[in-house]
């Protein structure tokens, strides 16, 4: 059967074709083309050339184990959320001069490719410094090796371990920029720089340089900053955002903005819909009206415009998943009181810590749908809990006996008091001993002078717990002891500075301790390892004779516990013991600080927990008291607000060495 004959075009549609034909072939290219730019003409974001908002919130890959980053990514793509910020922690990933790491958790490239699988735009902060609540602001300890280094600044030898940085860093992430066919569609610079004390236009200038110089011309550079940092923060042609929370006057800080940025979208680049933690004070809340409004005015701004003209502000809030602060990873605030942050990072954000949708996630979401579509189908449900114990833990001994294996080297012998830093101690605790020079029979105060200990100090004479030395405060613990008795200081780091002026947060002891009119002298500094004694080496069998009859101080603890049927997410409770550090199966969960609170629950993620036919391992190191009966608990709910703070804060803030200052009211 022949082919029909196809109908012929008339002669006018064929000549047009052919004026058409090469138009369309110089418009084909650019339709191909990923791009994200700012349209000034309009005030508005350009994605592949079409008119764009972003609503994004924030999420911290090193807060949260690899195995539930999936998870918390869908359930923030089904919340409403277009995109992703986050940072990139410098010292995380690089724990030494020229040694990186990018492996398990760390896995940044695993980490844009779920957030890819989800749909989730990315917008980057990889600092240097990114502050986030994090140790250090991200700076990597080591840095202070150097002790007149002057961190975010021009000096050179910041800038040269900066350029060692991102010259590992930022090729890795050069494939995933949005023109690339990756996700990244924003970089920003630097983090609230202006609110350093610094204000070096050179040190941005050249991290501006860099990051062109690797990153190439395409990508978008942004800079972010509190109002009253905007002149310091911002930098020509790095476009200025501004953060902000739903109490602040967003008429007010956009008109600011506008003096930075005359033209393009309004940023609020952290919105925020919580708050942090410090060991001492209430658990943090920001009601769900209050939030919710907020951001519904944002997106109400230029409604009386057409949107397609003139869209709404775009924004990130900060945080939408707070996660957790495993480990030693916390960062620290000080205003008057040296303030460490907990080790619950849950933020009171839409996402619980343990990944749960809150009442704020579900009315931010229809908030949300107000303005743009949200992903069809419900939000995955809360994580099963579970409850166990209470269990028994038993005494393994106090952590003067094991200090061959904490610190296998041996010790580090001074005139003066080392600081961590100098020996290379980057967390953790550091033993300093000595031996009294002389018998001091009747009680004799020991201090540190010029408040030189940073931050905790457990203080024992041969071996006997005498009591607690702390950051900022006048404490001083009396003695007693004869010619040669040993005396041993075990210093623990709290969490470096993450705010603001962080460039001196040495840690140890800074000045040699004074005992009585005596200064001491001829110290021992023992740098511990203590995670590789809990991984590898315990439980160990001391002979009775090393085992404290009445333990108080710095003293170990553990037991093993099977689960019988399907494991679930769960929360440590530690009613009665007083502060220390918690391992679970090796892993290090982080603090307690039960006798301060708000925080008395640790969240135990489930992926941390072997199921029935297998024994898991509790191992705790108390370093003041133990309770009466050394139980603890797994409890299906957290409890974050319990403290101490309404005897506990005043008092101290009577009894510091300045007067304290108002708190901050922004910055991350």
């Amino acid at each position: 059967m022949a082919p029909e004959k196809l109908p012929l075009l008339p002669s006018f549609l064929l000549s047009l074709l052919t004026l058409l034909l090469p138009l369309l072939t110089l418009l084909l290219p650019q339709a191909d083309t990923r791009s994200f730019i700012v349209d000034p003409d309009h005030d508005r974001f350009l994605l592949d050339g079409v008119p764009f908002r972003y609503v994004s919130g924030s999420l911290h890959y090193f807060r949260v184990p690899r195995v539930l980053w999936a998870d918390r990514l869908l359930k923030m793509r089904m919340s409403g959320l277009n995109a992703i910020q986050f940072y990139v922690p410098w010292n995380y990933h690089e724990p030494h001069p020229g040694v990186y790491n990018f492996n398990g958790s760390r896995n940044l490239i695993a980490f844009l490719h779920q957030a890819a699988i989800a749909k989730l735009l990315v917008i980057l902060r990889p600092g240097p410094y990114i502050c986030a609540e994090w140790e250090m602001g991200g700076l990597p300890s080591w840095l202070l090796q150097k002790p007149k280094i002057h961190l975010r600044t021009s000096d050179p030898d910041f800038l040269a371990a900066v350029d060692s940085w991102f010259k590992v860093l930022l090729p890795k992430i050069y494939p995933w920029l949005y023109h690339n066919g990756g996700n990244i569609i924003s970089i920003q610079v630097e983090n609230e720089y202006g609110s350093y004390r610094a204000c070096d236009f050179s040190y941005m200038r050249h991290l501006a340089g860099l990051f062109r110089a690797l990153l190439g011309d395409k990508i978008l550079l942004f800079t972010t900053d509190g109002p009253e940092g905007l002149r310091c923060g911002s930098l020509q042609g790095l476009y200025t955002t501004v953060d902000f929370g739903p109490a602040d006057n967003m008429t007010q800080i956009f008109s600011l903005l506008r003096q930075y940025e005359p033209h393009g979208p309004l940023v609020n680049s952290e919105y925020y819909t919580g708050w942090l933690d410090y060991w001492g004070q209430n658990h943090s809340t920001r009601s769900v009206p209050a939030v919710t409004k907020g951001l519904e005015n944002m997106l109400k701004m230029g409604a009386s415009v057409n949107i397609f003209y003139f869209p709404p502000p775009s924004h990130f809030r900060y945080m939408f998943h707070g996660g957790t602060n495993f480990g030693y990873w916390n960062g620290a605030d000080e205003k008057g009181l040296f303030l460490p942050i907990t080790t619950s990072y849950d933020y009171d954000a839409p996402i619980s810590e343990a990944g749960d949708p809150t009442p704020k996630l579900f009315a931010l979401r229809n908030i949300i749908s107000k303005f743009q579509e949200v992903p069809l189908g419900p939000l995955p449900p809360a994580s099963r809990k579970m409850m166990l114990g209470p269990l028994t833990l038993h005494l393994d001994g106090d952590l003067l006996a094991f200090l061959d294996i904490l610190c296998p080297r041996g010790p580090i012998h001074s005139i003066l008091p080392m600081t961590f830093e100098a020996v290379k101690q980057d967390h953790g605790f550091v033993l300093y001993r000595t031996y009294l020079t002389h018998t001091v029979f009747e009680p004799t105060p020991l201090w540190v002078p010029h408040n030189g200990l940073h931050d905790r100090a457990y203080v024992m004479v041969d071996g006997v717990f005498q009591g607690v030395l702390e950051r900022n405060m006048r404490h001083k613990v009396f003695l007693m002891g004869n010619l040669g008795a040993r005396l041993d200081i075990l210093v623990e780091n709290m969490g470096r500075l993450s705010f603001g002026s962080n460039s001196s947060d040495f840690k140890g002891l800074l000045e040699p301790p004074i005992l009585g009119q005596t200064i001491l002298i001829k110290w021992m500094m023992f740098p511990l390892i203590i995670d590789n004694l809990v991984k590898w080496w315990f439980p160990l069998q001391l002979p009775k004779s090393a085992q404290p009859q009445a333990p108080s101080g710095p003293t170990f603890y553990s037991t093993t516990f099977p689960i019988l049927g399907s494991v679930g997410d769960t929360f440590l409770y530690l009613p009665g013991w007083t502060k220390g550090q918690v391992w679970i199966n090796g892993f290090n969960l982080g603090r307690y600080w039960t006798k301060r609170g708000p925080q008395q629950t640790l969240y135990v993620p489930r992926p941390l927990l072997f199921s029935s036919g297998q024994l898991n391992k509790i191992t705790l190191l108390e370093l003041e008291n133990v309770p009466p009966r050394p139980q603890i608990q797994f409890l299906d709910k957290p409890i974050l607000n319990s403290t101490l703070h309404k005897t506990y804060i005043y008092s101290l803030l009577a009894d510091t060495l300045s007067t304290p200052e108002p708190m901050r009211l922004s910055g991350h």
